[in-house]
């Protein structure tokens, strides 16, 4: 089944939601559904409207007494902010978050000319997260190779951080199942990216 891009009052995407969570939330009065022309429709509205949707990307649910389509979007009725969270680990929020330079000799690079390092490499039980990875050219990179920078006379002139979300800012969230046509024009497609995990 689908999942349901979810905005807060303000029509700003804040999440991707399974569509279970999506429909508890319409049928509390949390939520309404958000159509094309962004008009919103409650719970009660959304069942009559759905006796009338043929077709529905995000397919139907049937209950004894109704069938009620999946809705693509919905939108908060009492939440207007943008959450803090935390920024999700993924190639892209990396190369992002360090401006596309190289950590190592501070230089800025095309994303074809910078890889992702392990400060201590994975071979001596370096983790591939926040506290570990950082941007670095090809040259750095193969000097470095698999030592310590200490070990191989470099150091890092951009130290190693973790980015922080501010209220407010761009929201980065999981990657969906699936980038549905009806959400581009809540969210730009740049920033849904597959998260990079531990090896």
């Amino acid at each position: 089944m689908s999942e349901v891009l979810v905005l807060n009052r303000s029509f700003c995407a804040v999440e991707v939601s399974s569509w279970q969570r999506a429909l508890s939330l319409l049928y509390l009065g949390r939520a309404s559904v958000v159509g094309e022309d962004y008009q919103t429709h409650n719970f009660k509205d959304w069942v009559e409207l759905s006796r009338v949707i043929k077709k529905n990307p995000a397919g139907f649910i049937s209950t004894p007494s109704f069938k009620i389509a999946i809705p693509e979007v919905i939108a908060l009725n009492f939440f207007d902010k943008v959450p803090l969270r935390e920024i999700p680990f993924t190639r892209r929020n990396i190369y992002l978050h360090y401006k596309h330079r190289c950590c190592y000799c501070g230089k800025k690079f095309a994303l074809n000319q910078l890889n992702l390092d392990h400060v201590i490499p994975k071979s001596r039980g370096g983790k591939t997260d926040w506290s570990n990875i950082v941007t670095s050219c090809v040259p750095c990179n193969l000097k470095k190779g698999n030592r310590l920078p200490r070990e191989a006379g470099m150091r890092l002139l951009i130290p190693i951080s973790r980015p922080k979300m501010k209220r407010g800012s761009i929201v980065f969230m999981r990657a969906p199942a699936q980038l549905r046509r009806s959400w581009q024009r809540f969210i730009d497609n740049a920033y849904w990216d597959a998260p990079l995990e531990n090896e």
